[in-house]
C-alpha cells in the first residue's frame, strides 16, 4: 500500500473507530481535552497516556486500553471507545476496571490506598436507553439513596443522543470523518494531523498489526473458552495447566469471576 492509498484509507476513519482512536490518544493534550470535558474539570492535568499497542502496556490484550491516562493527582482514567451494540457493556467496563485496579495496586497495599479510577466508556449507541448523552453510574444504598464512594467512577457517554451540552458537542467529533471544532482545538489539531500524509502511516501501521494479530487472537479466545469450560466442569487446575499456560488460566478465571 503506497502513501496515497494509506491517506485515502485513513480518510474513512472516525474517532469512534478504536484503531484510529488508539493512535489519536497518544497525544496527551488531545486526551486531556476529552477528559476535562467529560469530567467537567477545566483544570485537570493528564501526565501520561498508555495505549493498547504501547510497549508499556503490561495488561496484554485481555484488557482494552484505548487510553489509560495518569492524572496529575495520581488518579487513573481509562477511556474506551466501542462501536459494537452486541456486547454486555456494563460487564465489559467492570472487567476492565477490576483488572486495572489489581494491576495498579501493590502487593500488600492497604485497601484505603487503592487507586482512584475513572472509567470513561464512549459508545456509538445509547445502550442504557435513557435518552441521555451522559450517564454517571454510582453505588447507592438502596434504603436511603445515599451514594457510596469506593474510588471507582463510571461514566458512560454515547454519540447517539445530542442534549445540547458541551459533552454532546465533543461526541459529535467522534462520528465525523472531518473535524473542525473551535471548542475543541486540541482534538481538532490531532485529528487533522492523523488525516494528513504524516499521520496516515501511524494509523495504517496499527491497523495492519491488528489484521495480522486477528487470527492469533481468535485462536487465543478459543483456548480461553476451552479453559473456562474445563473450570466449569471442575477439572483440577493441575490437569488444565498440563495443556495451557498459567497466564491463560488466570485470564479465563478472571473472565468467569467477572460474570458471576
Amino acid at each position: 500500500m503506497d502513501l496515497q492509498e494509506k491517506v485515502k484509507r485513513v480518510q474513512e476513519f472516525r474517532l469512534i473507530d478504536d484503531v484510529f482512536f488508539e493512535v489519536f490518544a497518544e497525544d496527551i493534550p488531545a486526551c486531556q481535552e476529552i477528559i476535562r470535558t467529560i469530567l467537567e474539570d477545566p483544570e485537570l492535568i493528564v501526565h501520561d497516556v498508555i495505549v493498547q499497542s504501547s510497549r508499556r502496556n503490561l495488561y496484554g490484550r485481555s484488557v482494552r486500553l484505548d487510553a489509560l491516562c495518569s492524572l496529575g493527582d495520581g488518579t487513573k482514567c481509562n477511556i474506551e471507545v466501542q462501536r459494537s451494540d452486541r456486547d454486555d457493556h456494563l460487564k465489559r467496563a467492570r472487567f476492565n476496571a477490576s483488572s486495572i485496579t489489581v494491576r495498579e495496586s501493590g502487593s500488600g497495599e492497604r485497601f484505603e490506598d487503592i487507586l482512584e479510577l475513572y472509567i470513561i466508556y464512549i459508545s456509538e449507541f445509547d445502550f442504557l436507553k435513557g435518552g441521555l448523552t451522559t450517564y454517571h453510574i454510582d453505588k447507592v444504598i438502596r434504603e436511603n439513596g445515599e451514594v457510596v464512594d469506593d474510588g471507582l467512577h463510571e461514566i458512560f457517554v454515547n454519540t447517539a443522543v445530542d442534549d445540547g451540552s458541551s459533552i454532546a458537542g465533543l461526541m459529535s467529533c467522534f462520528t465525523r470523518k472531518e473535524v473542525t471544532n473551535r471548542e475543541f482545538p486540541a482534538v481538532t489539531r490531532r485529528f487533522q494531523e492523523l488525516k494528513s500524509e504524516g499521520g496516515a502511516d501511524a494509523v495504517c501501521e496499527i491497523m495492519e498489526r491488528y489484521l495480522k494479530e486477528g487470527r492469533l487472537e481468535a485462536q487465543r479466545e478459543e483456548r480461553i473458552r476451552a479453559i473456562q469450560n474445563m473450570i466449569d466442569l471442575e477439572i483440577p487446575k493441575e490437569k488444565i495447566l498440563k495443556k495451557y499456560s498459567p497466564e491463560e488460566y488466570q485470564e479465563a478465571e478472571a473472565l468467569l469471576m467477572a460474570t458471576v
